[in-house]
């Protein structure tokens, strides 16, 4: 009787095991392609992730163009009363607004 009820354990306990068996071996043969994935995943940037650095990008240009303006304009206002050293202020902030001209939306556009 004991040897009976060892053999039935044993073989419900096979049964039970073969399920796990199965999906181990299902996990194991799909790590490389879920592995690979996730590589390419982080390796590349989405749409989303590209237009928000983007936005981002455009708006320190626009702060710091708006920050060389205000400068320009005190340093004009300045080299107009006769400071010399001003002047060259004036005309670098000019320069430098001019290299982001290019970087920036033209005015009106959203």
């Amino acid at each position: 009787m004991r040897g009976t009820i060892r053999l039935i354990v044993i073989a419900v306990g096979a049964l039970a095991l073969q399920g796990c068996l199965a999906k181990t071996v299902v996990d194991v043969a799909t790590l490389p392609v879920k592995a690979a994935g996730q590589t390419v995943d982080w390796a590349t940037t989405s749409q989303d992730e590209a237009d928000r650095n983007r936005g981002r990008e455009l708006r320190r240009s626009e702060e710091r163009y708006g920050k060389l303006q205000r400068e320009y304009e005190k340093q004009n206002r300045k080299c107009q009363a006769g400071d010399d050293r001003a002047c060259g202020k004036a005309e670098a902030a000019w320069d430098e607004m001019e290299s982001l001209r290019s970087t920036l939306p033209p005015p009106g556009r959203p």
